[in-house]
């Protein structure tokens, strides 16, 4: 089991419940690794962090623990759960599913403006990769993807995605710093981008699909080098 690690002080929006803003940000550090997997997260020490009492503090930890990204031991500690490759590829399988039809409807009719939104995306992400930002480019990443969600009509999909996602990002965040691999995102995006703009709905879901598998075809790479973060 890890160390207890403090995150840096929160200004939390004292309109807003507190809850759901402590989950958002500690979900954001396991996921960008900030938080380690073995990491203990002290409720007490949590809690002066934030400002805050601990209800909030349990609250946020259960609905992580619903996540699979933290484990609760009742009475002893929370700890950032390993990476559990499983789980990721179940989350993995689910979102090519959604996204290869999603694809092929917007090839099929593209909404005006959406080639310009993604392609937007993609410019951002491209100066992100080159400070080697993998924070904010992961973001970008998100963002390009949620706009497809958004445009084919389908949100509340990709609000099922993401809670799935925690553990298959968490891998995406160990691949990414891998020489090419940021650049291969963007040659994968910009692919797709182009498949929908010609209509090409076949085009679109092979591309897809070949950007989407790219840290799972990297898996037994990873788990060797990560060998403490996974199980498998």
């Amino acid at each position: 089991m890890g160390k207890c690690r403090v995150l840096e002080k929160i200004r939390l929006d004292r309109l807003r419940h507190a809850a759901p803003q402590v989950f958002d940000r500690l979900r954001d550090a396991i996921v960008s690794l900030e938080l380690a997997p073995g990491t203990v997260l002290a409720r007490h020490v949590l809690a002066e962090q934030f400002g805050i009492s601990q209800t909030p503090i349990r609250d946020a930890l259960m609905r992580l623990g619903e996540e699979g990204l933290v484990d609760i031991f009742p009475q002893h500690a929370t700890v950032v759960s390993r990476i559990d490759v499983p789980a990721a590829r179940e989350a993995h399988f689910l979102r090519r599913s959604i996204e290869l039809e999603i694809v092929r409807g917007l090839a099929r009719q593209v909404p005006e403006g959406l080639i310009a939104r993604l392609q937007a995306q993609i410019v951002l992400q491209t100066t992100l990769a080159e400070a080697q930002n993998y924070r904010d480019f992961v973001a970008a990443d998100q963002e390009f993807h949620r706009l497809m969600y958004e445009a084919a009509g389908v949100l509340g999909l990709w609000n099922l995605v993401w809670r799935m996602s925690g553990h298959v990002d968490r891998l995406r965040r160990l691949h990414l710093p891998t020489a090419g691999k940021a650049e291969a995102v963007l040659r994968g995006h910009q692919a797709i981008v182009e498949a929908i703009a010609r209509q090409d709905s076949e085009g679109a879901q092979a591309t897809l699909r070949a950007h989407l598998s790219g840290t799972l075809s990297a898996l037994d790479e990873i788990c060797a080098r990560y060998p403490e973060y996974v199980t498998t």
